[in-house]
């Protein structure tokens, strides 16, 4: 065999992997995680290129702003508030429907009228006067009643929300169904499926037109593309918020299912539900794609306008409501394509626009027929043309492969409403250009080993592999990034190498280090040193890491779990149990090749490098394993965080806020929730001198979970108690020691 013919070869077996891999992706047989962003990112840039503008008048949010919670007093208000609100949308304003983007799961008590009730029946039972002026009282008290009366007066849909953890709380009641299970048959079998509930109040439901559920369907990369139509419990399947609400406002009484079939075009369109001719198109999983507009495209109302009645009747009049907030503490903020800072009522104002305008768009139903062909003829054009050509002609096909694919799914996207994923076939057009022009180079390069020799001895292999693709990108300079450093420290390791021998404490150490390296290494870290018992790693270098924050602390979490598991067999060796502290932390640091003509380190430097190596030893003065930065935590937004103070270091002089991070937070459990809840709640109190609430929660705590973290509030309430804090006391605990 020829070199030309052993190099076709070699390229071609190198695009058929390329292809099978992708086919089995599409499959569902071989997730390729990166396949999934490139179709988010090409998604949401087809959104963003081509969202409707302007304002759509049809839906009005009445918005329980931070102008209404000054006028009106804090979140929850008096539910009487809201029946003013409910009557003067419809007598004041005539609107045509309203929903509400918030549960109403729990009865008012804030009338009083439960202790009267409780008065009349004990100790007043036998004062006849007091029943009979209770009973005058009652339906001005009886908040929940007046607020179900005004539900009566028009079209008006409640909120609430399903839960989907194992042993979730069913609360109140939930409404009917849009179908029950043999109605839907086997397009349910994908369905989300709920376990729990947060619904309405009885009398609440009674009076109101319907509810739907509230809740979101984001993607994998926690951004909210499609909003669930239904979700299922317990055999039956419930509408969402828009649904109803598009119900209530056109006056239908029921809900069709759409189930095309049949040959021809029909076979690939969607399931739907009609809604009086409107479709609403939803894929297996029960989603639809929100149509999102532009920004501006909605009009907001301030609630306490709508309350004293001051709002002008032409903003409102004939229009669906949507009651949402968007005040600070209270917002219901979303990621979209559009934005990451998005108030979640806007999501179902934009689908409500989106029904009504029937502007949905929907993905085939042999979607994945579709696009395995698809990624097979580009696989085997591709693959067999760009061996036999040069450079340039192979760059110029892949050009026209690439527009051609582009071309075709911005067609079906603006002609057809009609949504086919890109990543696959983009990749599959790209990545076989990459591979074909660059089988030389990986084959006979000498990168790999220059790359090694460069990097070998700062970072694990993987990355030496990875980072052999583009050599040019990396090398020793110092330079400045954002990036993540961990430092984690054994507790007690005076008192333990004291008790070995110097060869089982050499033994333990490089037993226990090399477990904690492997953990650091396979979260993408790079071990800058290790200080005796001690290690330092980064994130972020020489490899950008966009997740270097969520790196570093998952990389913490395994350390402690896997500590965990080590320290049997530690003991089977006959060696003390090891306790470790990390902490974490994040921030702008120099990274680069620093040193002396005589010895140099790849390594980083920063104040913010200084802070985690604090954290790292603050953790043994509250009890904790990890203990990480307040930037780390803003760039977390999947993890669940318990604030455990605000505290000054030492070398600071500004105050930080430290936390301990639980776990991902669709792992963390209801206890654990609980018990930060009520840590945080004490730690507030705390910090605003209301001791004797902080410490009656603390003290409860420390009876259910037994914690150091618990005895050092109390023993600072003590302290205060007998050295009140000064009249400028800030909540803010300085430390003097490193």
């Amino acid at each position: 065999m020829t070199l030309r013919s052993r190099r076709f070869v070699g390229q071609f077996t190198l695009s058929a992997i390329l292809i099978i891999l992708l086919t089995l992706h599409l499959t569902g047989l071989v997730p390729l995680r990166f396949v999934d962003w490139l179709d988010y990112a090409m998604y949401d840039l087809k959104v963003g290129a081509t969202m409707e503008q302007g304002v759509d008048d049809q839906v009005v949010i009445v918005d329980i702003d931070d102008k209404s919670l000054q006028a009106e007093g804090r979140w929850p208000w008096p539910r009487e508030k809201l029946a003013r609100m409910q009557k003067n949308l419809f007598e004041q304003y005539g609107v045509a429907a309203i929903g509400y983007d918030i549960a109403f799961s729990e009865p008012d008590a804030s009338s009083g009228l439960p202790v009267l009730e409780r008065l009349a029946a004990n100790e007043l039972k036998d004062q006849p006067l007091f029943g009979g002026l209770l009973e005058q009282l009652r339906p001005s008290l009886d908040y929940d009643q007046q607020f179900a009366e005004s539900l009566a007066k028009g079209s008006s849909v409640l909120g609430y929300y399903f839960n989907f953890n194992q042993g979730a709380e069913r609360i109140a009641t939930l409404p009917k169904p849009l179908f029950n299970q043999d109605q839907l048959g086997g397009l349910a079998k994908g369905f989300i499926q709920a376990e729990g509930y947060g619904g309405s109040l009885p009398m609440l439901l009674e009076k109101a037109t319907g509810a739907g559920f509230y809740n979101s369907l984001p993607d994998n990369d926690g951004v909210i593309r499609r909003m669930p139509v239904m979700i299922g419990y317990q055999n039956n399947y419930f509408a969402s918020l828009p649904i109803r609400l598009t119900q209530a406002a056109l006056g239908v009484a029921d809900v069709r299912l759409v189930n095309p079939g049949g040959d021809g075009f029909n076979r690939f369109q969607p399931h739907a539900l009609d809604i009086d001719g409107l479709k609403i198109p939803f894929d297996s999983e029960g989603g639809v794609l929100v149509p999102y507009r532009a920004p501006g495209a909605y009009r907001y109302v301030s609630a306490t306008d709508v309350i004293s009645g001051q709002e002008p009747a032409s903003h409102l009049e004939g229009r669906i409501v949507l009651v949402g907030t968007t005040a600070p503490g209270l917002a219901d903020i979303r990621v979209t394509p559009v934005s990451e800072v998005f108030p979640g009522v806007e999501i179902h104002a934009s689908l409500m626009s989106g029904i009504l305008g029937q502007n949905l768009k929907w993905k085939p139903r042999e979607l994945t027929t579709m696009s395995v062909i698809s990624v097979v003829i580009l696989g085997l054009v591709i693959g067999t043309l760009l061996p036999m050509t040069t450079p340039l002609i192979a760059a110029l096909s892949t050009l026209g492969f690439l527009v051609l694919v582009i071309t075709l799914d911005v067609w079906a996207w603006n002609a057809l409403n009609m949504e086919f994923p890109l990543g696959a076939p983009i990749i599959s057009v790209l990545g076989l250009f990459v591979v074909n022009m660059s089988y030389g180079f990986f084959v006979e390069s000498r990168a790999k080993g220059q790359i090694t020799k460069l990097f070998g001895q700062y970072v694990p292999k993987e990355l030496v592999d990875e980072m052999s693709r583009d050599p040019d990108r990396y090398n020793l300079k110092g330079e400045s990034r954002e990036m993540s450093v961990l430092f984690s420290d054994i507790r007690d390791f005076t008192s333990i190498s004291e008790g070995l021998a110097a060869s089982s404490l050499a033994e333990m150490l490089n037993f226990y280090l090399s477990s904690m390296t492997r953990i650091v290494q396979q979260r993408r870290g790079t071990i800058d040193k290790y200080i005796g018992d001690a290690i330092m790693a980064f994130w972020g270098a020489p490899m950008a890491d966009p997740n270097h924050a969520r790196d570093a602390v998952m990389a913490a979490l395994q350390m402690q779990r896997d500590l965990d598991e080590l320290n049997p067999q530690i003991k089977l060796k006959g060696w003390p149990e090891i306790k470790i502290g990390i902490g974490v932390n994040s921030g702008r640091m120099n990274v680069g090749n620093m040193g002396s003509e005589f010895r140099m380190a790849y390594t980083v430097m920063a104040d913010a490098v200084n802070l985690a190596s604090r954290l790292e030893g603050l953790t043994k003065e509250y009890g904790l394993g990890i203990l990480v930065g307040e930037d780390t935590v803003g760039f977390c937004a999947d993890i669940e965080f318990m604030r455990v103070d605000v505290v000054r270091v030492k070398g600071k002089a500004n105050p930080v806020t430290i936390y301990e991070p639980l776990g991902p937070k669709d792992q963390v459990d209801i206890a654990a929730l609980k018990r930060k809840q009520d840590f945080e709640q004490a730690c507030s109190a705390f910090q605003l001198r209301d001791f004797d609430l902080a410490e009656d929660i603390l003290r409860k705590a420390q009876k259910r979970f037994p914690s150091k973290l618990y005895m050092v509030y109390l023993e600072r309430i003590a302290h205060f108690r007998e050295n009140p804090p000064p009249t400028d006391w800030d909540g803010v605990f300085t430390y003097t020691t490193k």
